[in-house]
């Protein structure tokens, strides 16, 4: 049984204050692309797992790693040799460890399933797959989300128009507690707006995104300059609407309104700059399943 671990995208990401105990809070408009890793599960006596792919190697694949981690928390006495493909980049601001840990989630409730088992997540499990990670709910339902708070606050967004994303990544890990170190002493910035407009097409998300922002880009910049270039190259790709830093970076995303523009830019730039990592897809719909499952618990 597989399972396919969506890049998380942020499209926006507002940084509005920071918590006593040093956690930040944000607002932050969140989707899913249809590209990923892959994770899959076979029934076995034990948990276990194994780690291939481009990226392996920079993946740790102890008792500590976060798939391990997630699976134990639902599997119960049912054991499962895991698999993970691991084809993102690591540390690149696209939720590649939290996509992974909530893949196995998934995949473990349906060998569940399919062994007889009611796959149900109690709260408590809610609770502890909330603790992996503040990005591990919203990857669970993968699901396009408004994140507020440190990310327990989600409110699951309505379909998107049709939206294809270019990704690129100049292979540097830009370590996330370094980057909210770098941002400036005044961390009340202005929230999105409170009510979101429904997008009728790319073009008019891509408008919308214009008056948002990522206040995580500038100070990722003066740790990785080479983010500016990412940037840069992916807003001069013939069709891009729309182009910025996802997350804490250093991955990039461009917005397209059609599949083939998507692809054409994603294999030019890959032939001008064949060091970075890039690929395209289509911003995913959604999991309304594993969307109810979460607001069921959360």
């Amino acid at each position: 049984m597989t399972e396919f671990a969506h890049a998380k995208i942020n499209l926006c990401l507002h940084v509005t204050g920071q918590r006593a105990d040093g956690y930040h809070l944000l607002d932050s408009l969140v989707v899913f692309a249809g590209i990923g890793d892959g994770l899959r599960a076979t029934p076995a006596d034990g948990l276990s797992l194994r780690i291939t792919g481009p990226f392996a190697a920079g993946v740790p694949a102890g008792d500590d790693n976060l798939v391990l981690r997630a699976a134990r928390l639902v599997a119960g006495d049912m054991g499962a040799e895991l698999v993970l493909d691991k084809r993102l980049p690591p540390a690149s601001g696209i939720g590649g460890g939290s996509a992974d840990a909530a893949a196995a989630i998934r995949v473990l409730l349906r060998l569940q399933a399919m062994a007889g088992r009611m796959p149900v997540m109690a709260q408590a499990q809610a609770d502890a797959v909330a603790a992996l990670g503040a990005d591990v709910p919203v990857c669970l339902a993968s699901h396009p989300a408004r994140m507020r708070g440190i990310g327990e606050k989600l409110d699951w967004l309505p379909p998107l128009p049709e939206v294809h994303v270019v990704l690129a990544n100049p292979r540097v890990e830009v370590p996330t507690p370094a980057v909210f170190k770098a941002l400036p002493p005044h961390k009340e910035n202005p929230s999105l707006p409170e009510a979101l407009p429904g997008w009728i097409d790319a073009a008019a998300l891509a408008d919308w995104l214009r008056e948002t922002r990522n206040d995580l880009e500038a100070p990722a910049r003066t740790i990785a300059p080479v983010i500016g270039d990412v940037v840069s190259a992916l807003a001069a790709l013939p069709g891009a609407l729309f182009a910025r830093m996802s997350g804490s970076g250093a991955t990039c995303f461009a917005l397209f309104a059609k599949e083939a523009e998507a692809i054409a830019a994603s294999e030019a730039l890959a032939a001008d700059q064949p060091e970075w990592w890039v690929a395209s897809g289509l911003i995913y719909p959604g999991r309304a399943d594993m969307a109810q499952l979460i607001r069921a618990t959360t």
